[in-house]
């Protein structure tokens, strides 16, 4: 009976982590926590209602995916992403993902090609409903899995390095605009492409939103977010 209630403690706690996790995500999409303010772990758990732990477990959660970075004594710091930065990671993106859509799309079975719609779909759906971490997480999921499709686990790795390192600050402004949509739509553009074996037009829908990409990440202001406490709240588990 001991081990069971130990077993249900560490479930509790690890659903807190994960929710302390996806509130830190979202202030740090939507600009409410900025890149180069350190905050403390024992600050963010008092607004957040919890102990310190669960959030110096997420935030170290998130400098190990180079979110975040400790600073000593005092907390963390959000990483800062310049221009360059954000120029460079789109070039290397666009190297990698562009050839390897055509390549997957004259080498990849219609049945493996329609498996991601579903996720194509999420990705517009989260966009409609103003849902920005889950938009980014299954946009995350879509490029991660077709690029998956060519067999190569260490380009699907670059990849995934460096989506982490170019994520959206500041995109509220975007949403509320409705702007993520039409990059959202791109999704289910490129995959009628890719099923209609179309690799040219695939690899010029990639390219094209790829480029969109980029201009989001220019008009969410880059490193220089709109401002906010990053005070986002989260439930305690049951």
């Amino acid at each position: 009976m001991g081990h069971l209630k130990q077993t249900d403690l560490n479930a509790t706690r690890e659903r807190l982590r994960d929710q302390v996790s996806h509130a830190l995500r979202a202030a740090l999409i939507s600009g409410e926590l900025r890149p180069g303010m350190v905050y403390s772990a024992p600050a963010l758990a008092e607004d957040f209602g919890v102990s310190a732990t669960p959030v110096r477990e997420a935030m170290l959660d998130l400098a190990r995916e180079g979110l975040v970075e400790p600073v000593r004594n005092k907390g963390f710091r959000v990483t800062e992403v310049s221009e360059r930065d954000l120029d460079q990671y789109t070039e290397i993106r666009a190297l990698i993902e562009i050839p390897t859509v055509g390549r997957v799309t004259r080498s990849a079975a219609r049945e493996e090609l329609e498996a991601l719609r579903p996720v194509a779909e999420e990705i517009v759906r989260a966009a409609r409903d103003h849902d920005l971490v889950g938009y980014l997480e299954a946009d995350r999921r879509f490029h991660l899995s077709l690029l998956a499709l060519s067999g190569n686990d260490r380009l699907v790795e670059t990849v995934g390095d460096l989506r982490k390192r170019s994520r959206l600050y500041g995109l509220t402004a975007l949403d509320e605009g409705g702007e993520l949509i039409p990059s959202a739509e791109e999704h289910l553009e490129l995959l009628d492409l890719m099923l209609a074996g179309d690799a040219k037009g695939a690899e010029k829908c990639m390219a094209r939103h790829l480029g969109h990409v980029r201009s989001l990440w220019a008009g969410g202001g880059g490193s220089s977010p709109a401002g906010g406490s990053g005070r986002a709240r989260i439930k305690r588990s049951a």
